[in-house]
């Protein structure tokens, strides 16, 4: 695990790479690295690399080259098949100096050019400089597991980095809102195509690759998810078989290191079975990590220690006061580049610091719920839309428009359940289920969002990307089609903050549900696998019975549960009033102040908004930090 930046000024724009320029770009990203670093620079070309020492930790010095140095590789993540691919190249004539799998991906680019993203299996973000052709490769993983931003300017001239505060830190860009990705981000945690919330930087799509010659750049795709043609004629009992035969084998690979390794145990089903398949391939025990705070409600201590004492684990913890939360918050901002997108970034940075402590890498369980259909969400949109079909077809339109017109009559808390229904919503996609499920749907948002912000936005449907995934998958099932969304979309910023958190702490996390075999396989596996019923994961359940103690086993998903709603209730509701209904917050204009102060005041009232709240809260931190370039502390001493 890395840090890679680069530039690759075009003839027309007449300049070359300033060393300092470089160093910067690279140096504001020390803690993805901070073990070695690295720079090439040639005239209009410069590559730069911070290392976090995993795989043959004396010899993988980045950048890398070949054996006449006319091709330069920067590379973040790990192949974990590189040592399949040796004996080919070195029958081809390729010398090794290492045992390294950035080596391997040297050699692979040189035999196979572009196609040799097809042969990777692991998790990478890499450049390549081909002085032979004059041209720059960049590429990224299948699903996103490592991140890639880029500016391409308007002289054509090429920045790019692991994170995006080197860019700005280059001053590639200004750290400027950009308004269209605005209501993307405001519905769905972050934004779902190569947009960012950053006026003039993209992002590298995952499975995709990118490159530059001369100013021009062209992007193509080299892998999609495909959920057809389905594994039909197998048993139950096979498919299990089979599918756990897989997982094991992703987990087996992702224990390749020449460093302690370890995991994060939260006591759900999907670290746990992380932990047990671990535990058969190991001799010593596992360090596992777990997090959680005082607040009964958000504490898994108790599932994790079942599972560590199952599986003989060495198991610390770590208990996070709201304290230590909100006094983080501004550094895990800085380090997330945009708006938190989810509340558990700032505990899975606590816990990846105690891990920093013991290991280096971590195995954790990000991935499963997409792959196998982990969140109620589906079961709940997909039976609302069932139902809903069936009311309209069922139901005369002016009965239905009475119905609506009733459910405002109703008592608030009554009114709110019925309002997510079929009873008041449109039955189609879009409404029951993406709109649904949104932080701010289309209704908070016109309320929302101000006149003037309104009119700097070109397109305001916060669901433009997601409904074109949606549409694009020709998958047969509805669940497929919706859990293929998710990879898209909600997935890449769930990695996003993995990769940002556990790199904060300087340490590597390994995603075993997402080697791209076993993603694959699972995603042709009928849905009925996935969900049957209510119950979620089904062949993850089935795998593991026997295996996971029953509580482990029959328990519902919890996530990373943080008690932000008391919080902003009671001893820290003084920060929503500073950071979101404070004059200078509001004095922006970009949200409507007397919604602002409503929503505030519902929350403070009894009602939960506490996620919309906690986004207005850290995009106000993100504006004056980022944008505007000013030290943001947490004041403790006023609750």
């Amino acid at each position: 695990m890395c840090g890679i930046n680069g530039i690759a000024f075009s003839a027309r724009s007449g300049r070359q790479v300033d060393e300092r320029v470089l160093c910067a770009m690279r140096d504001v990203i020390t803690h993805r690295g901070p073990d070695d670093r690295g720079v090439y620079i040639k005239a209009n070309i410069g590559l730069g690399h911070r290392r976090l020492s995993i795989v043959d930790v004396a010899h993988g010095h980045q950048p890398m080259f070949n054996s006449d140095k006319t091709t330069t590789l920067v590379f973040n993540g790990e192949i974990y098949n590189h040592g399949d691919h040796r004996d080919e190249l070195e029958a081809k004539g390729y010398k090794y100096e290492t045992t390294s799998d950035t080596e391997t991906i040297l050699y692979l680019y040189e035999e196979y050019g572009f196609e040799c993203v097809e042969k990777l299996r692991g998790m990478f973000a890499f450049a390549v400089w081909d002085e032979r052709k004059n041209q720059l490769f960049i590429a990224r993983d299948r699903v996103g597991i490592k991140p890639l931003y880029y500016v391409h300017d308007d002289q054509g001239n090429l920045f790019f980095a692991s994170e995006i505060k080197s860019l700005t830190e280059a001053k590639a860009v200004k750290p400027n809102l950009n308004y269209d990705a605005l209501p993307d981000q405001l519905a769905n945690h972050g934004t779902s195509y190569d947009e960012t919330l950053y006026e003039g930087v993209k992002r590298l799509m995952p499975g995709h690759f990118l490159v530059w010659k001369d100013g021009e750049i062209s992007i193509k795709k080299y892998w999609n998810l495909e959920y057809e043609p389905k594994h039909f004629g197998l048993s139950d009992q096979d498919y299990v078989e089979q599918w756990l035969a897989e997982f094991k084998e992703s987990v087996r690979l992702r224990l390749m290191a020449d460093v302690p390794l370890g995991m994060f145990l939260s006591g759900g089903i999907d670290s746990s079975a992380i932990a047990a398949v671990m535990s058969e391939l190991v001799s010593e025990p596992i360090k596992t990590f777990s997090v959680g705070f005082k607040e009964r409600e958000a504490n898994e201590f108790k599932y994790a220690r079942m599972v560590s004492e199952k599986f003989g684990t060495d198991h610390h913890e770590i208990t996070i006061t709201p304290e230590q939360f909100f006094s983080k918050l501004p550094d895990l901002i800085w380090h997330e580049d945009e708006p938190l997108g989810f509340v558990a970034s700032v505990p899975l940075y606590f816990v990846s610091e105690l891990a920093q402590k013991h290991v280096k890498v971590v195995l954790t369980g990000e991935g499963s719920d997409e792959m196998m259909a982990g969140y109620a969400r589906y079961y709940k949109g997909l039976k609302l839309l069932e139902y809903g079909k069936k009311y309209e077809s069922l139901t005369p339109s002016f009965v239905r428009s009475v119905v609506r017109s009733g459910l405002r009559t109703l008592p608030n808390r009554l009114n709110k359940k019925l309002n997510r229904t079929f009873l008041s919503l449109d039955s189609d996609v879009e409404s029951l289920y993406f709109d649904n499920f949104a932080i701010f749907n289309k209704a908070n948002q016109d309320q929302l969002l101000s006149d003037e912000t309104k009119s700097r936005i070109s397109d305001r449907d916060p669901y433009q990307h997601i409904i074109h995934w949606f549409e694009k998958e020709n998958a047969e099932e509805l669940l497929d089609k919706l859990l293929y969304v998710d990879t898209k979309t909600y997935l890449h910023e769930l990695l996003m903050k993995q990769d940002q958190m556990s790199m904060a702490a300087s340490i590597e996390s390994r995603v075993p549900f997402l080697d791209h075999e076993l993603v694959e396989f699972t995603a042709k596996m009928p849905t009925s696998l996935k969900l049957r019923g209510t119950d979620t994961k089904w062949i993850l359940r089935e795998a593991m019975k026997g295996i996971l103690p029953k509580e482990i086993l029959s328990r519902e998903k919890m996530g990373f549960p943080v008690p932000i709603g008391s919080w902003f209730r009671n001893e820290f509701q003084y920060l929503i009033r500073e950071f979101v209904l404070g004059e200078r917050a509001l004095a922006r204009g970009i949200f409507n102040a007397d919604f602002v102060r409503q929503l505030a005041e519902r929350h403070f009232s009894g009602e939960n908004h506490d996620l919309r709240l906690l986004f207005l809260l850290n995009f106000e931190i993100w504006q004056r930090q980022i944008l505007e370039g000013e030290e943001v502390k947490i004041s403790l001493d006023e609750k």
